[in-house]
């Protein structure tokens, strides 16, 4: 079967909540004809399935989930632009099999009463009942047998189904045990009715237990999907219509109005106000918004009016991106998850066994009583099933992910969790990190007789066709002063070095010093004049202090010590002038790298600048280790080269220019990616928003997530093991096997797991719990 033969079918399937159960869905579909692969999430209630559909239809394989038992809430493929919608359940408590169980429990409690607290009460006699003879039933053996027909429904039918699939699943199990317990009572002279009931009853409640844990560990994620709305106001044909949102076209114009939330993503065309970006980039302060700019869907718009442009149809906006990337990162299984899941394919056939042997053994070859050591090995069968264990790491790597993208931090799987949460060193990019990465010209020095105005006409033409950020500030700059242009021919970019282009028959340069250095120009031959009298106090100090002489010379280190980017203008034989461009800091990024250094992690700048600029830059910070005038080649090596110093390094950059680097480390990590296809696909982890102090938070809660998933998997597994024990040794009964192996577990992984939705990003990158 070829990929082209083939489509993704992704099914919603909320009460698939526990490994049991994903091996129950995965197993109803893998054996169609046509089913390539399914891939079960019980952290999101998602199962993906690759198949070909001239050889099943998508009806086929809802119908398999169904027959299994599962409803299926939702089915789209995997490429459609539907947006996801929430599919929350209705509370296990108020469910069908909720209120099963409590008619169990009923009867199980007064079956109780009437086994111990009263005289056995003869109501029914039945037989032959196949090879057995007459047997006699009293009133708490009908309790009983009630209990389990009311409260073991469901376990039963699940029982029937995974021995259908030869499935060694929990419900298999269960219903083995239970049905076992109710054969040996009819064929031996003391009854284990009532250990069928409680196994039925306490097993029941339990898996109630655990849909309810597994809601709690989904309402983050249900919360994203909520922020956006279902309907959206359009203008058309002149008139404003309310349409849903999957109707909704890429160009349309929506009108949002104060306190609406923004349907999708779109450009503002009119109106002015200030927009709650938080629930998608993490903000903490709404953003002003005004013609030309972006918006996002499931943000908020806080008091003013606004019209904007759609450019992004149902299911591709930065939202639907980020909700689709949540649900699949439970699909890239953590080091730790592939250990569980390899140790579970041995734990349960052992267990199994161990139960077999346990029944059987004593009994033959010691003459031991029975029913005592069946009683033990309907225990380990409770024990046998590792649920819990399994559920461990899933469970915490959806309250993880969630929680970040939350924040305004995508983290697009277990592994990048995992790995962030081991990372000892972070490389920064310097323009559009550690800085905004909005240029602005801030020195213009003109050479020999030219002026100012000389230099910025040669500097814009020179810049007019260049994509660059510095090239853009300079013509943004020449624009603002009103200089005429001078259209450039032959233009050619010099990658990492600067350009050139023939501006009035003469070719001509704009770039860094070292470009004007490799044209064999000297620049101790270049001295500066103020004809107009306006140069800087400090330049024209050192221009009267040496006549003007070699002061090229002095002025550009000047300006690189002050953290500004030196742009020379000129031919190769005379130099025009120098501009000098300067990015501003972030606010708090000295406090978010102090933070860093706090919790462990080393921060190194990396930055195509030239070394008195990445000095200052790197002082301003507080970053001792930096690395200056790097080709985008040279960053790859100098990530490398850490990789070597430290076991785990992350990469912060852009997504788009710094990607060799960000693909080289062992963590890479996208800034400002929100409406971004490429940053959002680049990285491991993006963060949405521009805020740099976002990384703090990021790596305490992965270093947190790393934490709860080793106490998950090792504190489920020791109590399994010690309860095995415990059944052996008779300290330990079916139902404190259900109680605390399966329910109580259960339930202690999932709230465990859920301390990380408390972890919290404040401002300048201070995270806590």
């Amino acid at each position: 079967m070829s990929s082209e033969d083939t489509r993704t079918l992704r099914l919603r399937v909320p009460e698939m909540d526990c490994s049991s159960c994903a091996t129950t869905v995965g197993s109803a579909m893998t054996d169609l004809p046509g089913v390539e692969s399914v891939d079960t999430r019980p952290g999101s209630g998602i199962a993906v399935v690759t198949y070909d559909p001239g050889a099943v239809e998508r009806e086929t394989l809802v119908s398999a989930v169904e027959r299994a038992g599962y409803a299926v809430k939702g089915a789209s493929d995997d490429d459609a632009t539907d947006v996801p919608r929430s599919e929350a359940r209705a509370s296990v408590w108020r469910s069908a099999r909720a209120k099963k169980t409590a008619v169990g429990g009923v009867l199980l409690a007064v079956g109780l009463v009437a086994e111990f607290g009263l005289a056995p009460i003869p109501v029914a006699t039945v037989g032959p009942v196949g090879p057995v003879g007459l047997v006699e039933f009293v009133l708490a053996d009908l309790l009983f047998l009630g209990a389990v027909a009311a409260a073991g429904q469901e376990i039963l039918r699940g029982g029937v189904v995974a021995a259908r699939q030869r499935n060694l699943g929990i419900d298999f199990l269960m219903s083995a045990a239970i049905v076992g317990a109710i054969t040996a009572s009819l064929v031996g002279d003391e009854t284990l009715y009532v250990e069928a009931a409680t196994l039925a009853v306490l097993f029941s409640i339990a898996e109630l237990l655990e849909g309810y844990a597994m809601d709690r560990a989904r309402n983050s994620l249900r919360e994203l999907v909520d922020l956006a709305p279902d309907e959206a106001t359009v203008v058309r044909d002149g008139e404003e219509v309310t349409v849903p949102v999957d109707e909704v076209t890429v160009g349309d114009r929506v009108v949002v109005r104060p306190g609406e939330k923004i349907p999708t993503d779109g450009d503002v065309l009119e109106g002015e106000s200030a927009v709650d970006e938080s629930p998608v980039t993490g903000e903490s302060v709404p953003v002003d918004k005004q013609p030309g700019d972006a918006v996002y869907a499931g943000t908020m718009n806080e008091g003013g009016y606004l019209e904007l442009q759609v450019t992004a149809p149902p299911g591709e906006d930065t939202l639907s991106q980020v909700i689709r990337l949540v649900e699949d990162a439970e699909a890239k299984k953590t080091d730790r998850e592939q250990f569980v899941e390899r140790f579970s394919n041995y734990y349960t056939p052992l267990m199994v066994s161990l139960a077999v042997a346990v029944t059987v053994g004593p009994p033959l070859l010691l003459g031991a009583p029975w029913l005592e050591w069946f009683v033990t090995g309907i225990t380990l069968l409770v024990l046998a099933c590792p649920c819990a264990f399994v559920i461990s790491t899933p469970v915490t790597v959806v309250a993880g992910i969630t929680s970040a993208a939350r924040h305004g931090v995508l983290v697009k799987g277990g592994t990048h969790l995992e790995a962030m949460g081991g990372v000892d060193a972070i490389a920064l990019d310097k323009t559009g990190t550690l800085t905004k990465g909005e240029l602005s010209v801030t020195d213009v020095v003109p050479v020999g007789d030219r002026t100012e105005t000389d230099v910025l006409r040669c500097a814009r033409g020179l810049e007019a066709r260049s994509e660059h950020p510095i090239g853009e500030a300079i013509v943004a700059h020449a624009e603002a002063a009103a200089v005429e242009v001078t259209e450039p021919t032959s233009f050619e970019s010099l990658t990492g070095e600067g350009v050139q282009a023939t501006l009035d028959g003469t070719r001509h340069y704009a770039g860094k010093p070292g470009l004007f250095d490799d044209l064999g120009f000297e620049l101790d031959h270049a001295h500066v004049v103020d004809p107009s009298g306006e140069l800087a106090g400090e330049v024209r100090e050192m221009c009267d202090r040496q006549g003007c002489l070699n002061l090229v010379e002095d002025t550009i280190p000047r300006l690189q010590d002050e953290g500004k980017t030196v742009v020379l203008v000129g031919t190769e034989d005379s130099l025009e002038g120098i501009v000098a461009v300067a990015d501003e800091l972030r606010p708090g990024a000295a406090e978010t790298v102090a933070r860093l250094r706090d919790l462990g992690i080393e921060p190194v700048m990396l930055t195509g600048d030239n070394e008195r600029t990445a000095r200052a830059i790197a002082e301003q910070v507080g970053i001792t280790d930096y690395r200056a005038g790097l080709m985008p080649d040279e960053k790859v090596a100098a990530v490398e080269e850490l990789l070597g110093e430290y076991d785990s390094v992350a990469m912060v950059g852009d997504g788009v220019n710094d990607a060799p680097a960000l693909a080289t480390a062992t963590v890479g990590i996208a800034m400002g990616a929100a409406g971004s296809d490429a940053a959002i696909e680049t990285a491991d982890i993006a963060l949405l928003g521009d805020d740099i102090g976002r990384l703090p938070y990021l790596a305490t809660l992965s270093k947190k997530a790393t934490g709860v998933i080793r106490q998950n998997v090792w504190s489920s597994l020791g109590l399994k093991l010690l309860l095995a024990v415990g059944a052996v040794t008779g300290y330990v009964g079916v139902a404190l096997a259900v109680l605390l192996g399966d329910a109580g577990m259960t339930v202690g992984v999932t709230g465990n797991a859920m301390r990380l939705s408390r972890v919290e990003a404040e401002e300048f990158g201070e995270a806590r719990e």
